[in-house]
């Protein structure tokens, strides 16, 4: 079922014939670079997940997230600002994340305004994700769990496990491949504590997905299941370059799980290449097209359905209105062989 990108610049979130659709946003936080591609990754993660479901889609941007010339481009291309949002309501919201700038994410210059759709989420979604450090602003606000530091920017795919039986993990394989990239980690046992529900976690990465009924769903994900499988090769060719320009100490290391040996051999070589010879102009040589082939990027059907149990509690919430409905009282279901 087609996603419908709703750009127009003014009016009601519900509009004409909203009864027909499920009426969704997305907030992208994302940084210039990623902005589009988020936005992409999205809309086609959606309209894999859909089926049958009419999806209308708005987009929305937050002023105080800092931006470049390009990235306000961008914007002016169909996103609405967050202003726009508070005297409407949604079905769903998906809210990303964006890089840490500040130690404390109360210092993160867009952390007022997030607070405020945290509120409006609660009043005026059915469900609302959140995503990587999305999720860790929404958790310290809500619940006043910390972040902490990792020693190591947590990155690449890796195995997770659910830890439920929550319906939103219906029909998913026991084991899921995620991908992460995060500087930061939430504790498990403060949001068990709490009263979060861990829906899948990972030996090596820590809590993966986890939600917490409220008076909508809020939905939390430290990874990052919308991730294309040239995702994190983008991310780690750009922290490359970084390290080149001596923006940063650190040479990267290589995104776990990602490459199959002949891909992390060729990306270790590249790396010690650049230790080496610390110039950007290295970059021209990096090889992406070998590393394309060599990818083993997070299977693509288990993060559809996890979209699509979602969609499904939106669909079940639209019919019942303000009555809550059980999330298995409407489930969407792939369409069998003929």
């Amino acid at each position: 079922m087609p996603v419908l990108i709703d750009r127009s610049p003014t009016g009601s979130i519900a509009g004409r014939a909203a009864e027909q659709f499920l009426e969704l946003g997305l907030v992208n936080n994302m940084p210039d670079t990623a902005l589009e591609s988020t936005e992409r990754q999205f809309v086609e993660l959606l309209r894999a997940a859909a089926l049958d479901v009419p999806i209308r889609l708005r987009l929305f941007f937050i002023p105080a997230v800092p931006r470049g010339e390009a990235g306000r481009r961008h914007l002016r291309g169909g996103y609405l600002d967050l202003a726009e949002l508070w005297d409407s309501r949604l079905d769903g919201l998906i809210v990303t994340g964006n890089e840490p700038r500040a130690p404390a994410l109360s210092d993160e210059p867009y952390w007022r305004p997030l607070t405020q759709l945290l509120a409006w989420a609660e009043e005026n979604t059915a469900s609302t994700v959140w995503s990587c450090l999305a999720a860790h602003a929404a958790v310290l606000h809500l619940d006043g769990i910390e972040r902490r530091p990792l020693a190591q920017k947590r990155f690449g795919v890796f195995e997770c496990r659910g830890s439920s039986d929550h319906p939103l993990l219906d029909a998913l394989p026991a084991r899921l491949r995620i991908a992460h990239s995060r500087c930061n980690d939430l504790p498990e046992a403060s949001l068990a504590a709490s009263g979060y529900s861990i829906l899948t976690r990972s030996a090596a990465a820590g809590v993966d997905t986890f939600a917490k009924q409220r008076r909508s769903l809020f939905v939390f994900f430290q990874g990052h299941p919308e991730y294309d499988e040239r995702a994190l090769l983008r991310e780690f060719r750009r922290d490359l370059g970084r390290y080149l320009r001596r923006e940063r100490e650190t040479r990267p290391a290589l995104p776990e799980g990602y490459f199959d040996a002949v891909g992390a051999n060729a990306a270790a070589m590249f790396c010690e290449r650049a230790r080496r010879a610390r110039d950007e102009a290295l970059l021209e040589d990096f090889p992406a097209a070998l590393l394309e082939s060599h990818l083993r990027p997070a299977a693509r059907d288990p993060i559809v359905r996890l979209y699509r149990n979602w969609l499904a509690y939106l669909v079940a919430q639209k019919a019942s209105r303000h009555l809550r409905a059980p999330l298995r009282a409407h489930r969407i279901n792939a369409p069998q062989p003929a």
